[in-house]
C-alpha cells in the first residue's frame, strides 16, 4: 500500500466524495474527529455507512458494524492505519 500520507490524502478525498461534502474551512486534518459533536464535518451514522462501502470498493477492506469499526472511523489518520494493519 502507498505511504502514509499518500495514503491519508487519497482517504481525506474519498470520505469527503463518499459523504458528498465541502472541505471545511482550512482541510480536513489528520487528526480531526469525523464523528460526533466536536466533529465539523457534521457526519451521521448513514455517511458511516456510505464511507465503509466505499473503503471496501476501493480497498477490498471489509468495515462490519463493530466497535473496531467504530475506532478506525473516529479520524482519518486512525482509518489510514486501520487500512494498513489490514493490507501491509
Amino acid at each position: 500500500m502507498n505511504d502514509l500520507s499518500d495514503l491519508i490524502a487519497e482517504l481525506k478525498a474519498m470520505v469527503l466524495e463518499a459523504v458528498e461534502k465541502e472541505a471545511p474551512e482550512g482541510g480536513l486534518t489528520d487528526d480531526e474527529p469525523l464523528f460526533g459533536p466536536e466533529a465539523r464535518l457534521d457526519l451521521d451514522s448513514l455517511d458511516a455507512l456510505q464511507v465503509s462501502m466505499a473503503i471496501q470498493q476501493r480497498y477490498g477492506v471489509r468495515m462490519p458494524d463493530s466497535k473496531d469499526t467504530r475506532r478506525a472511523l473516529t479520524s482519518i489518520a486512525h482509518l489510514a492505519q486501520h487500512l494498513q494493519a489490514r493490507n501491509p
